[in-house]
């Protein structure tokens, strides 16, 4: 009898369970009568959304590669060799002019600014005015100016530094300086200061500035030799730091005696 209360109680627990759990869902159902579709609607439109998203992502990806295969196959012209009388039987590509080849290479990128956006476009017109400087000089220029106030800034620090040194071989070192300087003062990701103050020097120097020159090419071998990591340990020194020490030595052998020692290599253990 006992046994049996016990189960029954364990039963009659159950059912109250039970009942409590099915009038939940009982008022649930009349709270959800007839939204049945909207809701439907509802999980359709994220479904919807979610595969929509997922379909953008994997076409931007695509469309990412397709810009970049173009942008580096446009680029690969650029460093083609020029070559008045190409080698019999050769099919590797080659021009017979830089001016040939130049307009090869802005036929192939006016194809990716039309055709992709943002960075490729910019990037493209980057590449578009450097080759007309072998094409139509003023306009290369023209449109150099023009890109160094973009909005892209990497593409705009580029421009400024080709028209430079476009200012530059046409004998205008004031335009070309004042240009430079700009760019060391911005310090760029994709143009560093030494790499702008090395320029700035060899324009000095074509004016006949020899301690400006001087004075900038001992500066910025004198900082690379003394830079020091985070743990205190020589950093490695960039190309324009070596270039600017064999431009002083050249320049003011005296000078380039003044310099504190390059420092050893950091071997590892």
């Amino acid at each position: 009898m006992a046994k049996y209360k016990k189960k029954r109680a364990r039963e009659l627990k159950h059912d109250k369970f039970r009942d409590t759990t099915m009038r939940l869902f009982d008022r649930l159902g009349d709270q959800l009568e007839g939204k049945g579709r909207t809701i439907l609607y509802g999980l359709g439109g994220v479904v919807l959304f979610v595969l929509i998203v997922g379909l953008f992502i994997r076409w931007s990806n695509r469309k990412s590669d397709e810009a970049r295969y173009a942008l580096g196959r446009a680029i690969a012209i650029t460093t083609t060799p020029v070559s008045v009388s190409p080698a019999p039987g050769s099919n590797a590509q080659s021009f017979r002019s830089e001016q040939e080849r130049a307009q090869k290479a802005i036929d192939e990128f006016q194809k990716v600014a039309a055709k992709y956006g943002e960075p490729y476009r910019s990037e493209a017109r980057y590449f578009i005015a450097t080759n007309l400087l072998y094409v139509d000089r003023n306009k290369g220029i023209n449109d150099l100016s023009e890109l160094g106030k973009t909005g892209n800034k990497d593409v705009a620090t580029l421009a400024k530094f080709a028209l430079a040194q476009a200012k530059e071989a046409d004998g205008k070192y004031d335009e070309a300086i004042a240009l430079y300087r700009e760019l060391a003062a911005e310090n760029s990701s994709v143009l560093s200061s030494e790499t702008a103050n090395l320029r700035l020097a060899l324009a000095y120097k074509k004016q006949g500035k020899k301690k400006e020159a001087a004075d900038l090419l001992f500066n910025i071998v004198d900082a690379a030799r003394k830079a020091k990591d985070s743990e205190g340990n020589p950093q490695p020194q960039s190309q324009a730091a070596r270039d600017a020490a064999q431009e002083l030595q050249k320049l003011d052998p005296a000078r380039y005696e003044q310099l504190p020692p390059e420092p050893a290599p950091n071997l590892p253990f």
